[in-house]
This record gives structure tokens, sequence and C-alpha cells, in this order.
């Protein structure tokens, strides 16, 4: 059975056409990137017409690959972003541009509608107590979506008033695919407005009434492995796709991730290194700790809940870097290239030189620390305010320690996760590692080094989205029992274990880095203001 899948990130869609028999082998792959628009104000947006115009090309890409496999595709699934606002007219158009997870402009929306006084982690407490009743979690970020719309009710009416579904970003990509509207259990949980009491799947009234969101603009809900409708003879035709394909509702990525990764069963515990990054352990049952902003998001695969630890910026850390550090982007030198691109080079990509440079560097990047908040932070402590920062550099660090450091500091940060999540779940004892930070044998030794857990990592760990994916596909169609019995087909290709030479460094360095933001927490307020 062939099958295409769609991982739509939050810089690009990565497509690809898999075989799945008693293994789920990769055929075909392509990626297309797109932007982010930054909006004063905090804003970030995305035009969904990048999305299905990345989605073409990625496509042609996948035919020019294997035409003859890509014509016997049997149905099509998604995993992608979540938590964005994407609000569609009848005809499936957006009517605003999606505002992504990373949108913050909400915040005056959410003092207003759910901050006052007495109040637990800046919600009301009688309104807390309801949330948590109703949906098991909590809407208290100004980047969850109600208050991205209510951003959008209150500063563009007119645009609202043409919407007749709200929708996350795949479930917009199937709804132009199909002419359905709908939103997978998981998406519909990740609005914070899913009914978890009720045996229907269904959006609870009580939260929609006392959050103040018209209830006709909320889609059916369906299940991650149930087919939403084929694909229309017009979309099939942009796509370079027969039509008729059955599309699968598919997943957002926490959900999808693990069940690609190989953990998704009880206990498992997957460290996602992408643009953005987590920590999330399965467990089955719905657990919540308001103060570090850590919660279970209900899962692709029923009775079963991701506790679900967020940041903002991981791999995006190091793509920064690359940008602004490994590369001469001010043009200081008049003899320039990348190391990657010279014909006798031993290195493929920019990424893997890094690579080597920041193992030449020594544990603790010569005293220096790095915090990877580079667009505010959500857990464990939400502060949209807080920013990256080096700290400890003297005259003797130079470009190594500073790549090492920033690295450190993002396997730091898992560590913090992990450590809040101990107090509420059992972490496993061994961590799968997925996303591209995971292609880095550096950076996987850092982790496994900061964290004190052997740290496990499967092929092609940059595509266990798509993998995920697919293994919906096959779970739909009867090719699998079902998505609980999928980590058989993704076994552990490399293995990891911690260098306890680095113990007491790490350790104090640790403490130190988890220091930094309340130290600095006036400060990244004050610049704020000035910014």
């Amino acid at each position: 059975m062939y099958c295409l899948t769609y991982d739509v990130g939050t810089t690009g869609v990565k497509t690809c056409l898999f075989e799945v028999s008693d293994q789920i082998r990769p055929v075909a792959s392509a990626s297309e990137g797109y932007g982010l628009q930054v909006v004063p104000g905090g804003g970030i947006e995305q035009n969904p017409d990048d999305w299905w115009q990345a989605m073409a090309s990625a496509t042609a890409q996948i035919k020019a690959q294997a035409e003859t496999e890509l014509a016997q595709i049997e149905g099509i699934s998604f995993c992608s972003q979540m938590q964005s606002l994407v609000l569609l007219d009848e005809e499936a158009r957006p009517v605003h541009p999606s505002m992504s997870y990373m949108d913050q402009r909400g915040g005056s929306q959410l003092r207003k509608i759910a901050g006052q006084a007495p109040r637990i982690a800046g919600i009301n407490l009688v309104k807390l107590l309801r949330s948590l009743y109703h949906t098991g979690a909590v809407s208290a970020s100004a980047k969850d979506p109600v208050w991205k719309y209510h951003w959008i009710k209150e500063n563009r009416p007119e645009e609202l008033a043409k919407a007749h579904k709200w929708l996350d970003v795949k479930d917009a990509i199937i709804a132009r695919m199909t002419g359905e509207f709908t939103m997978s259990e998981d998406s519909a949980f990740s609005t914070l407005l899913y009914d978890i009491r009720s045996k229907e799947k269904r959006f609870s009234p009580a939260m929609l009434k006392m959050l103040k969101v018209d209830p006709q603009l909320m889609p059916p809900i369906v299940a991650s492995t149930d087919i939403v409708g084929e694909l229309r003879p017009q979309q099939a035709r942009e796509l370079g796709l027969k039509a008729g394909v059955p599309v699968f509702s598919g997943g957002g990525d926490a959900s999808l991730i693990p069940v690609g990764a190989g953990a998704a069963r009880k206990g498992d515990t997957h460290v996602y290194m992408g643009t953005s990054g987590w920590v999330e352990t399965v467990t089955d049952k719905i657990t919540i700790d308001t103060s570090a902003m850590i919660a279970t998001v209900v899962g692709a695969i029923s009775g079963n809940y991701n506790y679900f630890a967020e940041m903002e910026t991981a791999g995006k850390c190091l793509e920064w870097v690359r940008d602004h550090l490994a590369k001469d982007e001010i043009h200081i030198y008049l003899d320039q290239r990348d190391v990657a691109d010279d014909p006798e080079s031993e290195f493929h990509s920019l990424y893997e030189y890094m690579s080597t440079v920041i193992d030449s560097a020594p544990a603790g990047a010569g005293g220096v620390l790095f915090a990877p908040w580079l667009h505010g932070n959500r857990c464990p402590f939400e502060d949209p305010n807080a920013r990256g920062a080096f700290i400890g550099i003297g005259l003797e660090t130079g470009k190594t320690e500073l790549l090492r450091a920033v690295a450190e500091g993002v396997c730091y940060h898992v560590r913090w996760f992990l450590e809040t999540q101990e107090k509420k779940v059992k972490t496993a004892p061994r961590l799968r590692f997925v996303g591209g930070g995971a292609l880095s044998p550096v950076t996987c030794q850092i982790l496994a080094d900061i964290t004190g857990k052997p740290v496990d990592t499967v092929a092609n760990p940059q595509d266990v989205g798509a993998v995920g994916a697919a293994l919906v596909i096959a779970a739909g169609l009867g090719e699998i029992p079902s998505l609980a019995e999928a980590s058989s087909l993704v076994p552990v290709t490399a293995s990891y274990q911690p260098n306890l030479e680095h113990k007491d460094r790490y350790d104090q360095m640790f403490a130190a880095f988890k220091d930094i933001y309340p130290a600095n927490k006036k400060i990244f307020a004050q610049l704020e203001a000035i910014r």
C-alpha cells in the first residue's frame, strides 16, 4: 500500500511517499519552505495559500522521483503545526491570514475576559476551575487560540463576519481539498474548548458560553484515522494528483510525532527538537500543572494523553546561530565561502560542520550559558517578554564556545522540562529523541549528558511526523490493527549513553541556567517596553 503525507511545519512542508506493509518504507520525499510574517504587537502570521503552493511544488518533486508509485496512493494524511487560528469562509478561503501558535497579540483580550481577580496563573479562579472541569486544560497563555479569536473579534470584526468555520492548519488544508470542514479530536482539544466529559466528540457548550465564542463557528470533530472526504478534481489538478483519493483527518505534530517516533505507549517519553521543541510523556490520566504551564493533551490514540511541555524556539536557536554567528552576514571578510559548498569538503551542510565545531568545545562551553527564549517562553514559566541571552562571555570566549552554549542551552531547557514533569508523572528511563536536532550525533550526546538519561534515535528522525501520518492511513484502512500497535514498525537505530565525567559540571551549569529567568525577569520587561 502506498500513501502520501504532508508534514506542514512552521517554516515549510515535508512531503513523503511511503510504502506500508509489515514495515514502513520511505519511497520519495521533498521539502518546500514558506515564510512567517512578523506583525507589530507580537503577531506572527502565515498565508494559507503559501502552504498550498509549497505542497504543490513538493508533490511535483515527488512525482518526478516516483510517478508510478504516486499514482497508486490509497490515502492522503497530515501531520501539522497546532494551535493556529485559521478562519475560512464557506468556500474554504481564508478571511484573515493564519495566526500562528507563536502569535501573542491576544494578551489584552486574555486579561479582559479571563484575568479578573482572584487569579491563579493569570486566570480568574472561578473560570480556571470551570475550564479544568470541562476541558482538562486552561487558556492561560496569550498564544492560546481563543485569545487570537477575540483579537480578531475586537480588531477585525468585518473579517470575522465572513468566517464560516474556525479550523487549525491541517484542517483548513483538508477543507480546501475536500470541501468538508472538520477538526480531528486533537486539533479540537488544542483549542482548549473541547468537552472531555461528553461521550460525544464536541466542543463544550459551557466553555463556549463562558469564553464568548460563537458556537456556529466550531466544526464537527472526527478521529485522526477517519476519512474526511475525497480529493476534489480541481484541487487534484493543482497538486498533480488523481481525484477521488481518500483524505484522512490526520493529526497535529504533538499527536503524531510520538506515533512516528515509536514512543506512543504509556510511560514513553520523547524529546522533539525542530523549529520549536518539547518533551512529551504518554499517560492514561488527565494531568495539569498550572504553575508550570504543562498539561496533558489529547493524542491520536484513544485513551492516551500526552503530558506536554513546549518551548517556542529549539532548533530555531541553532538556525539563528547559524545565520548570525556562523555565517558572515555583514560581509566583513572579502573571501567568503560556505564550507559545505567546497567540493573538497567532507561536510554536506553547514549544520554538519557546526556539529564538528561544537564537539571540539569543552562540556559547559567554557562557563558560558545561553537562554534559548528567542520568542518568549511558555513553560515552565510563561513570559512573552523573555528573550535569548549569552551569560558568562569572557575575553577567552570565541564562537566555538558560543555555538556549543546554544546547543547546551536548548538541552538545559529540556532537562528543566523533565524535572518539572517528574513532579506529576514518571518520565521514561530512556528518551526517544526526534526532529532535525536528532540528526546530529553531537547534539544527541549533549542531550544524554545534560539529562543523565540514555538517548535513542530512529531512522530519518526529521520525518517522524510524516511517518505518524502514514501510520494513520494504515490504521484507517485496516493495514495495521491500530495506531497503538504502530511502535513496533519504528525501531531504534542508534543509542547514546550519558558521559558521567561531565555530570558535575552540567549539574552546576544547569542550576545556574534555572536562575537566568528570575534574575532577569525585570530586565526583560524593561527591554520589551523600550522595543
